[in-house]
């Protein structure tokens, strides 16, 4: 046999398919991918749907007579109001639709936007983290498959939030909210997930960690808020023409109807896609972009105990969470000194303050907007606290659990990170809140008024923790069902006060037992339980892994 017969007859490397194609396998993994998220998305899209669709219904209650949406326009008429609502050009025309684009639109998207990049990440990043990807790209699989895949997933699950919210709000049948303007409220909703999923497709490439990537992405959703805030309390709009969010809101569904603003998103998220697909071929499978920091020779003391390397793993996401909340609070506290001429005329918003404990309306707003700041700090919670599972579902628990470092020890580092840490959040929040609510107000003494008001929930944040541990510990599978906390939290704790759920469904959440500080006075008995269900929780927890196999790979 001739070595040109020999080299004619030789099978083609592993991996390689005909004519070189580097999306082969796509269709594969995106059945794949919606498999595994099987439940995950279904989640998503009807929290955001039924979400929407209880606000719309409820602005029939609170706003039903025209003199209610005229004091309604004159409370959002001012620079705090327009920053946390959207641009001016709604209140032209306040009906029900124009309303929801304007209270709603901004905040959804941002939602949506969460929703997308998690998406993105999860699908890639996080298998190349893993190992699996690279398993994966040893079979008949393009570079582009698995980039490919995420982001069509991520396609599907904006296109199908887009359809049932344009449905949704359609069958409604509240004055105001046509077809036409159901169907563009529903697409910038989409628009603005394919925007920051395309984003997302960037910062895969640029970092070899699935937190890192999710961060960055992340970090753009909030600049994105940020630019579109400004821009909207300003004299000058120019600065929400800068992000996507104050395009989709520029489309004024219900008002105007415009759809070239969309353009602006697809045109924007294309160009980023096409950036994340040239980017990926120009790294190893594994690796980023951005160099690796060369570590020290040897671990500091810290990192040798339980207590610092769980510190160490947390700290990006706790400094993340810590910035974040201390500028919504002082976003919020802003806007303090003028909320009574904002809510005086609203008389559902009027008697919800007045449930909160009867104190004055800076006040009574005050305790309201602690529960948002609350619920954002229970999301970190719930993320630390459920860090053992990642660590042990990507096989890194196992060969530390191999040495002399004992099951609770280990559990007991990432618990400490998530309940100090969790305070660490809300006392930067408060202290956001404070600083700016007392320039507001002109009233220094709510400085430790709010600060005491933040630091108040953390034996509900204990709680929420230890929820988490138990599922943890006894039924690992189940554990991203300690996410129902915040969320039953949010609507119980503030939307109900607005539509007037029975007092014991706000029972049901452990935050529904804090006193309302600064509106309500101060009660140690509820605290001090709190905390001993939460210490009682913890051990339960604790108790349950340590008589558990650990998931090996």
């Amino acid at each position: 046999m001739t070595s040109a017969s020999t080299a004619a007859e030789a099978p083609a490397p592993v991996g390689q398919v005909a004519g070189g194609n580097a999306l082969a396998g796509t269709r594969t993994l995106i059945r794949f991918a919606l498999r595994r998220d099987r439940i995950r998305l279904p989640v998503w899209i009807l929290a955001l749907l039924l979400g929407t669709l209880m606000t719309a219904n409820s602005f029939t209650t609170l706003y039903s007579d025209p003199q209610d949406r005229a004091n309604a326009v004159r409370s959002m008429d001012s620079p705090a109001g327009l920053a946390l609502s959207g641009p001016r050009h709604y209140l032209d025309d306040h009906g029900f639709g124009s309303m929801l684009s304007h209270q709603m639109l901004g905040f959804t998207t941002v939602l949506v936007g969460l929703m997308s990049v998690l998406i993105v990440t999860r699908h890639t990043r996080a298998e190349e983290e893993t190992g699996r990807a690279e398993l994966v790209r040893s079979t008949v699989v393009g570079r582009h498959a698995h980039l490919a895949a995420a982001l069509s997933v991520a396609v599907l699950a904006d296109l199908a939030l887009a359809l049932l919210l344009a449905l949704g709000l359609t069958g409604l049948g509240m004055e105001g909210v046509d077809t036409a303007g159901s169907l563009l409220y529903g697409f910038g909703h989409a628009a603005a997930g394919l925007v920051f999923a395309a984003v997302a497709a960037v910062t895969v490439q640029l970092t070899a960690h699935t937190r890192g990537a999710s961060g960055t992405a992340l970090a753009v959703v909030g600049v994105a808020y940020a630019l579109r805030a400004a821009g909207d309390s300003g004299e000058n709009g120019a600065l929400s023409w800068l992000s996507p969010i104050g395009w989709v809101q520029r489309s004024y569904p219900y008002v105007d109807n415009r759809w070239w603003p969309l353009l602006l998103c697809l045109a924007f998220a294309g160009a980023c896609a096409a950036a994340g697909f040239v980017l990926s071929s120009r790294r190893d499978v594994g690796a980023g972009l951005r160099p690796e920091k060369l570590g020290r020779p040897t671990a500091s003391d810290a990192l040798t105990t339980p207590l610092g390397f769980a510190l160490r793993l947390h700290r990006g996401m706790l400094t993340g969470f810590g910035a974040g909340l201390f500028l919504m609070g002082a976003m919020y506290g802003s806007i303090l000194g003028d909320a009574e001429d904002m809510l005086k005329d609203i008389d559902r918003i009027q008697e919800a303050l007045d449930r909160t404990g009867g104190a004055g309306v800076a006040e009574s707003f005050a305790s309201m907007v602690m529960v948002v700041l609350t619920v954002v700090a229970a999301v970190y919670v719930v993320m630390a606290a459920l860090r053992p599972r990642s660590e042990e579902t990507a096989g890194r628990a196992e060969p530390l659990l191999a040495t002399g470092l004992s099951r609770s020890r280990w559990v007991g580092g990432h618990l400490a990170v998530a309940m100090g840490g969790g305070t660490v959040v809300l006392l930067l929040a408060g202290l956001g809140f404070g600083i700016a609510g007392a320039a507001s107000t002109g009233d220094a003494g709510l400085l430790p008024d709010l600060v005491g008001a933040a630091l108040a929930y953390a034996p509900a944040l204990w709680v929420t923790a230890g929820v988490a541990v138990v599922l943890f510990g006894w039924f690992p599978r189940a554990s991203q069902a300690a996410w129902l906390v915040p969320v039953y939290a949010f609507v119980v704790g503030y939307l109900g006060q607005i539509l007037r759920f029975p007092g014991w469904m706000n029972n049901l959440s452990p935050f529904g037992h804090v006193p309302r500080l600064p509106a309500a006075d101060m009660e140690w008995t509820p605290l001090l339980l709190l905390s001993l269900v939460a210490a009682g929780l913890v051990r339960l927890g604790l108790a349950g892994f340590r008589r558990r196999d650990l998931e090996t790979k």
